[in-house]
């Protein structure tokens, strides 16, 4: 553990705090929120559930915070952890005579080194209840001896508490949150953010009032956006690899990652929203919203959506807006979080030994329904895996008809028991994929039958394999028609070369008339069976083969990308062609270089995938932007981020975005003061208002043309 070696005068607002604390400690826990369940009228039992209790609770502990793969959701844990902490409060003695269960989770992993936080990291106090939220209020009101108490209402970020020490406004370390009093040093990681600045903006004659303190502890979150949750988890699949369940999972597994270059090709995003220690105190915010705009004066990322309320109706108002308006978020949130507006009054109500009093989040119930499990298919993935996916009875769930669910691979239907015939419970797993959560045993009937996984592909009949180290279960044969179909219907795909008029009915006819056998014979088409592909007329005939024949001058990245080379997903596409820069030179790689060279060279050390890529070069494959110096050549958009909202007349979503990157440009999910331009077309949404709250300028189609041709 390293020492810390300076805020030698935080110790004393420490002290003063936990003096306040003690005083009022009684009324806080006189009016905590009711157990979730009644206490055992037996005090014999108490032991035995809460030496239960802790044991589960240690280990889901473990779970989440060390090894970020939990098993069960955030509320069926806050429910556990309500019901130890109501049978302790029951039974003192028998509490007391057992090891307890820290408050404060310890993500600390042993991979890394360890840092002594300068001032103590806490969680926060949780409840899924509006009287809670009340009892809140007014347990301050009856510390503080007001009742117009105002409050910062904040989104609660999904994601890796850390901690991030400027000095003499230089990043100097990055420190996961640990056991609360030291964390994890991750700072080589955090560093492959890209939107964390290393140096904090100083002030300015536009800006004179924003000092740079000489050292300061700035709290925030490790988050990925739901727009990379999905496409990371698109690229674990088409590995064979089960996708992460939520995007908390998927950034604190990335942010533990051994090699950092590993963590930069996935978009980590960052946000902060507190302050530990900070020297001199003078340099310290007043309020939390002085705190917001300081941060992003500083030039940092900060939370570009919070609301204000005083007392405790329009503190629920907020809470409930805020609710309302997170379908809108581009990031995951499962919560709010209301916060003391001015510092002096969040120092008077002080803290426990695990959260301040003067902050509480009040988190969404998960969305659950009930339906019956009617069957289970198998879907084969263009890389073979054998997918299994649940068959509902129809059941409306978060504002939409569910009758699917994923049930990730065989293991998972293994470990939940699940049956054909059972009734089960469903919830959005990061509130996108509906997954199942559990089975409700005590209406499982005499009827409900084990599923069997198939031993063989259900498309080709060839037996299926399970490779080392991997939970997915394969078809090994590449000419599997359903391969085959996802195969080019991805290669065809807008992230892809583009392929319009390519979609899955004619990929279907062009494969079971044989026309198609691989990714190449796209390129031979000539003349298409007009009885075959009856819905299409003669011009959109001759506009897909036109569309072809260009894609044949792609971008080298949109090739490697559609050639579904595992692990290398649309980012690491476009490494992949800045650093080999053509296609014979992706087919010669080796295995000498990083996971990248690695993943291309096993890709292309197998006959039939060179034989594809000879295939292509064949045809007269001839893809633009292959070298360093062609994809870095253009640089007019550089340090300006978009934001895109609404439908464009023109362009997609995914063809904008190419040509701002193309430019050096970088398009952001959310608005903020860090946003250069909001292009808007059609229906625009809330990103719009945001714009024109921040001040941030709004263009249309038109006007960002001219920017890239300027």
């Amino acid at each position: 553990m390293t020492p810390n070696s300076f805020f030698s005068g935080s110790g004393r607002v420490r002290v003063f705090a936990a003096t306040v604390g003690l005083i009022f400690v009684v009324a806080f826990v006189a009016s905590a929120p009711a157990a979730t369940n009644l206490p055992p009228a037996d005090p014999q039992s108490a032991p035995t559930e809460i030496s239960a209790l802790r044991t589960e609770l240690a280990r889901h502990d473990r779970r989440y915070h060390q090894e970020a793969e939990p098993e069960i959701g955030d509320f069926d844990y806050d429910q556990l952890r309500q019901r130890l902490r109501s049978l302790e409060q029951a039974f003192p003695t028998v509490a007391a005579e057992t090891s307890g269960l820290a408050e404060i989770g310890d993500d600390r992993t042993g991979r890394f080194k360890t840092y002594r936080h300068c001032e103590r990291m806490l969680s926060l106090d949780k409840t899924y209840s509006e009287s809670d939220l009340r009892a809140f209020h007014a347990r301050l009101a009856h510390l503080l001896g007001r009742e117009d108490l105002s409050y910062v209402i904040e989104p609660k970020f999904d994601g890796l508490a850390v901690s991030v020490t400027y000095e003499r406004g230089r990043l100097v370390r990055a420190v996961t949150r640990g056991n609360g009093l030291e964390g994890e040093d991750i700072t080589a990681n955090v560093l492959m953010i890209r939107d964390l600045p290393r140096q904090l903006r100083a002030t300015s004659d536009e800006n004179p009032s924003n000092p740079i303190p000489e050292a300061i502890e700035l709290r925030g979150e490790i988050y990925v956006s739901l727009a990379e949750f999905r496409r990371i988890n698109e690229e674990q699949e088409a590995a064979g690899v089960r996708g992460f369940a939520n995007p908390r999972n998927l950034a604190a597994g990335t942010i533990r990652q051994l090699d950092p270059k590993e963590v930069a090709r996935r978009n980590l995003e960052i946000v902060f929203y507190g302050v530990g220690a900070c020297r001199p105190e003078t340099a310290r915010p007043a309020t939390q919203s002085e705190l917001h705009a300081r941060v992003r004066q500083w030039g940092l990322p900060g939370v570009a959506n919070t609301w204000k309320a005083r007392g405790a109706d329009e503190l629920l108002s907020a809470v409930a807006a805020l609710g309302r308006g997170r379908a809108t978020f581009a990031f995951p949130t499962d919560g709010a979080v209301a916060k003391l507006e001015p510092v002096a009054s969040q120092r008077l109500a002080g803290e426990t030994e695990s959260a301040p009093r003067w902050a509480i989040a009040y988190k969404f119930a998960p969305e659950r329904a009930q339906t019956r499990l009617k069957g289970i298919a198998i879907q084969v993935g263009r890389t073979g895996v054998l997918t299994p996916v649940a068959e509902l009875e129809p059941v409306e769930l978060a504002g939409s008809t569910v009758t699917r669910a994923t049930l990730h691979n065989r293991d998972e239907i293994t470990r939940r028991d699940v049956r054909i015939g059972d009734y089960v419970e469903i919830e959005k797993a990061g509130e996108i994929i509906p997954a199942i959560v559990s089975v409700n045993l005590a209406r499982r009937s005499s009827s409900a039958r084990a599923f069997v996984f198939p031993e063989a592909c259900p498309e080709c009949g060839t037996p299926a394999v399970q490779r080392p180290g991997e939970v997915a279960v394969r078809c090994p044969n590449r000419a599997c028609p359903a391969q085959l179909r996802r195969r080019i219907e991805h290669f065809a795909s807008k992230e892809c070369v583009d392929l319009d008029g390519l979609g899955p009915a004619t990929i279907d006819a062009l494969a079971d008339r044989g026309w198609v056998k691989d990714i190449s014979d796209l390129y031979r088409l000539r003349l298409l069976d007009r009885t075959v592909l009856s819905k299409m007329t003669g011009k959109s005939v001759d506009h897909l083969l036109e569309r072809i024949e260009a894609s044949k001058h792609a971008e080298l990245w949109r090739f490697v990308y559609g050639l579904g080379i595992p692990q290398v997903g649309a980012v690491a596409a476009k490494e992949a062609a800045r650093r080999f820069g053509s296609l014979e030179a992706l087919g010669a790689a080796d295995l000498n270089g990083d996971s990248l060279n690695q993943a291309v060279a096993r890709h292309f050390s197998e006959p039939r995938h060179r034989a594809e890529l000879a295939g292509l070069i064949a045809v007269g494959v001839q893809p633009k932007g292959n070298s360093v110096a062609e994809a870095g050549a253009s640089d007019r958009l550089a340090g300006k981020v978009f934001v895109l909202t609404g439908a464009l007349p023109t362009l997609t979503r995914a063809q904008a975005t190419e040509k701002i990157e193309a430019a050096g440009g970088k398009v952001a999910d959310s608005v903020s003061k860090a946003t250069s331009y909001v292009v808007a077309g059609k229906d625009p949404g809330a990103k719009l208002e945001r714009a024109k709250a921040l001040g941030v300028p709004t263009i249309d189609e038109a006007e960002l043309v001219r920017l890239i041709k300027k």
